[in-house]
């Protein structure tokens, strides 16, 4: 499923426009993303958590050359499924 096909079915379930169920999409992925921006969790119950990990720095290698090399410290962002997703996809 792609970002059409899921607005496709935002405007069969809630029987909006095709417009408004972008818009609805877009605000709600443009909200979660400055929320973890700003270090916070977003929580939506009986579907999981968004939240951001920290990685700390380390060394790695080139795969090519096999030097090492330093990878920096980064933040990445993390969804953990709720309990009613989870039973969701696992049939129950």
């Amino acid at each position: 499923m792609n970002k059409a096909d899921l607005i496709q079915g935002i405007v069969t379930a809630a029987e909006v426009k095709t417009k408004e169920a972008e818009a609805l999409l877009d605000a709600m992925t443009d909200t979660i993303a400055s929320a973890l921006a700003s270090g916070d969790k977003v929580s939506i119950t009986g579907f999981g958590t968004f939240s951001v990990s920290d990685r700390k720095a380390r060394k790695g290698r080139n795969p090519q050359t096999g030097q090492e090399i330093d990878i920096p410290a980064s933040k990445n962002p993390r969804f953990s499924a709720g309990k009613a997703l989870k039973d969701a996809v696992k049939g129950r």
